[in-house]
Parts: C-alpha cells; sequence; structure tokens
C-alpha cells in the first residue's frame, strides 16, 4: 500500500479521542502518516518547524517527521504489521510503527504542545502509554482503565504538553504481552528548551531500545508465549552483524540513551572509554551523583543515558556483557561436550545421519566457521567477519568507531581501522620461558592437612 493509498484510507476511518480534552475539530484533516522500511540507520532529522534542537541519530532507526498546526506540533503513528530484517538473511514477522519495528522516535522539545494521531492497522485491539512522560491521565494510554481501546481501524488522539526533558519510551498497553513481544515500541525524546545545568551540549546523540525474540528456525513469528528463553537478543529488533556502528570523530562528546523492554537486565559494556551515567527515565542525573563506569546495569523497563569523550581511536566492541545475549538463535538444552573423546564416533553416526557434526568437543569458536545447514530464514549462532576473521559475536552487539578525520555530521560507516605499526598483538616466535609448578605428591601418599578453626563465638 502506498502512503497516498493509506492516506485516504485513514481519511475514511470515523476517528475516535483519546481524551476529553482533546477537541474533535483537531482531526478534521489527518497529517499523512510517512512509513520508513529501510533498515538502515537513517540521518538525524535537522528541525526546519519548531523550536530547534541538537536531533538524535536512531541505530537502525529513524525520526517521525511531523507537522505544525497552529502551534501544535503533530504526528501520525500508525500500529500495523511489518516485516522486519533482522539482520541480512533473516526477515522476522513483527507488529510495529509506520513501517518498522521499533517504530519511530519521536522528537519534542521541552514545552511543545503535541498531538499524536494513531491509527490501528491491527487484526486486535491497541494503545499507546508514553513511558515516563507527565501527562494528563487520560492521555496516557492504558486501556480500559485510563481509555477504550483503539480498534481495528480506528483513529485515535493522545495531546498533552511535552513537561520535562529526557529520554522515554512508547509502546502498547493493551493485550501487552503480545504487541510487545511482536515489537511494538519505539523511543521518546525530548530535548531541552534552553540550557540545562545538568544536560551537556554533545556532538553526537545515539539512542536505541533493547528487545527480544523467540523465532524457530526456520519461522519468521516470535512465539508469543515465552517468558525468559529467548532466542534472539537485540537492539532495535536487528541483531549483529545486522547492527550498524556508531560512528564518531575523535574528541568528540557522545552521548548513548538505551532503553530496555525485555524480559531481563542488560548490562551495556564498552571498550576502550569510561563513561558516565547522566540521566534515567526519571531525568538528569545530578552531578554530584555520577561516577566513572565502562557498564552499566539497564533493568527491565529502565531508560539510561550515558555518556564520553571519544578521544581513542579505533574499532571498539559496544555490547550486552552477558555472554549469552551476543549469540544468535540457539538451542539451551545442550550438553558440554568439551573434552569428549569423538574420535570414530562421527563416522559412525553419519552412517545414519549424513549431516551430523561434532558440536562443543573443543569449546564453541567452531561453530562460527562451519558451514553446517540452517533452515530457511535463520542466522547462525556466531556470525560477522572482521579485519582479522571471524568476530564471533551476534546479538546484542555492535562497533564503536572513532575517527580523527571523520567529518563533522558524517554518519557513514568508515571502514575498518588501520592499526598504527606495532600496536596490534602479535604472535611471539622468541624462546618461551620455563613454567614451574609445585611438585605434586606422589600417587597414593598420605597428605596431611593442618587446619586451623576459627574461634567459636555465643550468639
Amino acid at each position: 500500500m502506498t502512503r497516498r493509498d493509506l492516506l485516504k484510507s485513514v481519511g475514511a476511518i470515523t476517528a475516535a479521542v483519546a481524551g476529553a480534552s482533546v477537541s474533535r475539530t483537531a482531526m478534521a484533516a489527518l497529517p499523512e502518516p510517512v512509513i520508513q522500511t529501510s533498515p538502515n540507520t537513517m540521518d538525524p532529522l535537522v528541525p526546519t518547524t519548531g523550536r530547534p534542537y541538537n536531533p538524535v541519530v536512531t541505530l537502525n532507526g529513524w525520526t517521525l517527521p511531523w507537522r505544525m498546526n497552529n502551534g501544535v506540533k503533530e504526528f501520525h503513528l500508525v500500529a500495523e504489521p511489518v516485516v522486519r530484517e533482522l539482520a541480512p538473511g533473516m526477515n522476522a514477522h513483527l507488529w510495529g510503527y509506520n513501517g518498522q519495528s521499533p517504530g519511530p522516535t519521536i522528537e519534542v522539545v521541552e514545552g511543545d504542545r503535541v498531538r499524536i494521531f494513531v491509527t490501528n492497522k491491527l487484526p486486535e485491539h491497541t494503545s499507546v502509554h508514553w513511558h515516563g512522560q507527565r501527562l494528563p491521565n487520560g492521555m496516557d494510554g492504558v486501556s480500559g482503565l485510563t481509555q477504550p481501546s483503539i480498534k481495528p481501524g480506528q483513529t485515535f488522539v493522545y495531546e498533552f504538553i511535552a513537561r520535562r526533558p529526557g529520554t522515554f519510551m512508547y509502546h502498547p498497553h493493551a493485550d501487552e504481552m503480545v504487541q510487545m513481544a511482536m515489537g511494538m515500541m519505539g523511543m521518546w525524546i525530548t530535548h531541552p528548551k534552553e540550557a540545562h545545568p545538568h544536560i551537556a551540549e554533545v556532538d553526537r546523540d545515539f539512542c536505541f531500545l533493547l528487545n527480544a525474540y523467540d523465532i524457530e528456525p526456520g519461522s519468521a513469528t516470535p512465539k508469543i508465549m515465552t517468558m525468559t528463553d529467548f532466542n534472539l537478543w537485540t537492539w532495535n529488533s536487528r541483531v549483529f552483524p545486522g547492527i550498524d556502528p556508531l560512528v564518531v570523530r575523535k574528541n568528540d562528546q557522545v552521548r548513548i540513551r538505551v532503553g530496555n523492554l525485555t524480559m531481563t537486565n542488560h548490562p551495556i559494556h564498552i571498550h576502550g572509554h569510561e563513561f558516565t551515567v547522566t540521566g534515567t527515565d526519571g531525568g538528569p542525573i545530578p552531578l554530584s551523583a555520577r561516577r566513572p563506569e565502562v557498564t552499566t546495569d539497564i533493568a527491565v523497563g529502565q531508560m539510561r543515558q550515558i555518556e564520553l569523550l571519544a578521544d581513542e581511536e579505533g574499532d571498539w566492541a559496544f555490547h550486552c556483557h552477558k555472554s549469552h545475549h551476543t549469540m544468535n538463535a540457539m538451542g539451551h538444552d545442550v550438553p558440554t561436550m568439551i573434552g569428549v573423546d569423538h574420535s570414530g564416533l562421527m563416522q559412525k553416526i553419519n552412517k545414519l545421519v549424513p549431516d551430523y557434526m561434532v558440536m562443543g568437543d573443543r569449546g564453541m569458536a567452531d561453530m562460527a566457521e562451519m558451514q553446517m545447514p540452517l533452515p530457511a530464514n535463520t542466522l547462525p549462532m556466531m556470525t560477522g567477519q572482521g579485519p582479522f576473521g571471524g568476530i564471533e559475536m551476534g546479538g546484542m552487539f555492535s562497533v564503536f568507531k572513532v575517527r580523527a578525520d571523520q567529518a563533522k555530521g558524517d554518519y557513514t560507516d568508515p571502514g575498518w581501522f588501520t592499526h598504527p605499526k606495532g600496536t596490534v598483538a602479535y604472535e611471539w616466535t622468541g624462546p618461551t620461558p620455563e613454567s614451574h609448578h609445585a611438585t605434586p605428591a606422589p600417587a597414593g601418599a598420605e597428605v596431611e592437612l593442618q587446619v586451623k578453626k576459627p574461634a567459636t563465638h555465643q550468639h
């Protein structure tokens, strides 16, 4: 369906109002919905109307355009089924907004009056909750509690003033387990209207959401009843090597905003730099409460803003530090076979199962290079190639690329880092010093063990 066709169909919809404070005359003409199907990171949307601000870059996403209508900033969200490329070679059938999952980032300025039209193209009712916002109760978006559900084919209007700056999210509060498991979510950024004592000016400002799916190998639709055992850990519904790098200039001040809508916490870690946690979904953190970190844990439903000075050139890993979250679809009921002698076993099993492959007798690194047959629409567990070979990562992993010659405002991938001579780890070919170990006791010898017990205390 083209945008023109969608606009015609939306114009024919009988709109409903999310709160009594919204005038029905505001719905006389809907803003045209903008649809985006590319999974690539879009350039920042520089504001041409309304208050000025320094725009964010949504990792593997984009910012939703708006129109100004008598001083009100108007957006149009379309909740609909989408096809999202998780990485080249695998598509997922998800639900999202305006052609993508997650939906587009909404950027406003503190003090803006915002009006959001939400059209439901899903097969069931929905709503939109504006996570972390201060707003009238009837605009909070909880089906049955603060508003009627938005039925298929209906358009509702939400209208409120963006009262405080910060990093927020939006997601349904209707059949929430299903709709969020299917990818319905997006980011909301409220920029400060003037200089703020706890919000610094930065050169580059990135944002993305943590989400997770359970998609059986060979299929494309998430298993919505999964509670904890997910097999695809994603940033903005992308897995490595499908996650774009975060490209910056050397000595840029960089802000990265991360929201967690998975079912577990994520320790987000960066290499080569330290950062400061400068904000949460509750607002900016006072300067006196900040401390340097290289890893910050983001719990379910939380937002975190981190800021750093990108003063070390290179291609630095940036990832969740839960090791199984940097792998793609895998089975969790696999026995540990490290050290098990498979000599002769593979040949015997191959007579019965021609495609059988020994897995894990020396660890899992071989899995990154094996050309094991996979079902259609399925990614390897560990994939991605770097300048020195396989990176052996998947899932929640990307690269923080710092370059001295990157132009201001240029987010294009500069390629792999050219290391100065003598700065790459290398193989040692000289003599190896002898290792000295304590002499073990002879087999069968008695070993005397003396134990000094602590003094006992009466309680």
